[in-house]
């Protein structure tokens, strides 16, 4: 594999952990928003 393509991929997934990091750190703080909202009631 050259140097350009592990580059790349490399990148990729990078950038995918990055993306799957956001979207479960959003759907954590909707559950402990939600955690919070069943409390109180």
């Amino acid at each position: 594999m050259s140097s350009k393509k592990a580059m790349k991929q490399a990148q990729k997934q990078a950038f995918a952990k990055h993306r799957s990091n956001i979207s479960n750190k959003k759907f954590e703080i909707k559950k402990k928003f939600f955690i919070k909202n069943k409390k109180k009631n």
